[in-house]
């Protein structure tokens, strides 16, 4: 939920990586298909909000969570949604950009979500941001991305992360190997780094979707409990 890189491959192929860093005692399910209002969705799990932070579905589309939007916010719980709850909502719309235009987020914590789509005859990426006040929803550039979690990372450290991806794109052919290199990558101060750990949160998995054509393959990995899973979309 607090790292996430974008890489396209073609126009209609990518590669996006999330790290999520939270509490290693958060649990949580691996991903698996499950089947929600008569979509497929293969996701893993939050087990305490049901909701998910990455996840594909059968509607042509991805959806990513980063929490917060463009600085660190105070949380004025309780909320009335997850916002891993959202992103499965998402998921499953047959039209999202009318969904995200007609959808309600008053007393929803701010977030930044990372969506991409392939309806149309061209990979679409998008990016949601709800502040508390304003939804912001952009269509951006298919080209490399880096984001980074508002709650945890604060600007200058925002750009240090896009110093080192710039600098592993300048040094690195584009494969899921080395992109994951990257999200394993312990560079600068531990409590910055893209594998990150803080005395009370830490990377605590890295989830990897590599669209090829009509192929999409999830890879997990748990990093606390040291556990791997691959699954076919």
């Amino acid at each position: 939920m607090c790292t996430v890189t974008f890489l396209p491959t073609s126009n209609h192929n990518f590669i996006l990586t999330s790290n999520r860093d939270e509490q290693s005692t958060r649990e949580t399910f691996a991903p698996k298909k499950y089947v929600e209002d008569g979509v497929e969705i293969l996701m893993p799990k939050d087990k305490i909000a049901g909701g998910t932070w990455i996840g594909v579905s059968a509607t042509n589309r991805l959806v990513c969570v980063l929490n917060g939007a463009f600085t660190k916010h105070t949380r004025k719980v309780p909320y009335k949604k997850s916002r891993g709850v959202i992103a499965k909502e998402i998921l499953k719309a047959t039209n999202f950009e009318t969904v995200i235009a007609e959808m309600n987020l008053n007393n929803i914590e701010p977030f930044t979500m990372v969506i991409a789509d392939w309806n149309t005859n061209n990979l679409r990426l998008f990016e949601l941001i709800w502040d508390a006040q304003t939804k912001h929803f952009n269509k951006l550039k298919i080209e490399p991305k880096i984001w980074s979690s508002a709650t945890l990372y604060a600007d200058d450290a925002k750009e240090l992360r896009k110093q080192w991806f710039n600098n592993w794109k300048a040094t690195n052919q584009i494969s899921k190997e080395a992109i994951l290199n990257f999200h394993h990558s312990e560079i600068g101060n531990k409590e910055q780094s893209i594998l990150m750990k803080r005395s009370y949160v830490e990377t605590v998995s890295i989830t990897c979707v590599e669209k090829n054509n009509t192929t999409v393959k999830m890879d997990y990995e748990d990093v606390v409990h040291g556990k791997y899973f691959s699954e076919i979309f």
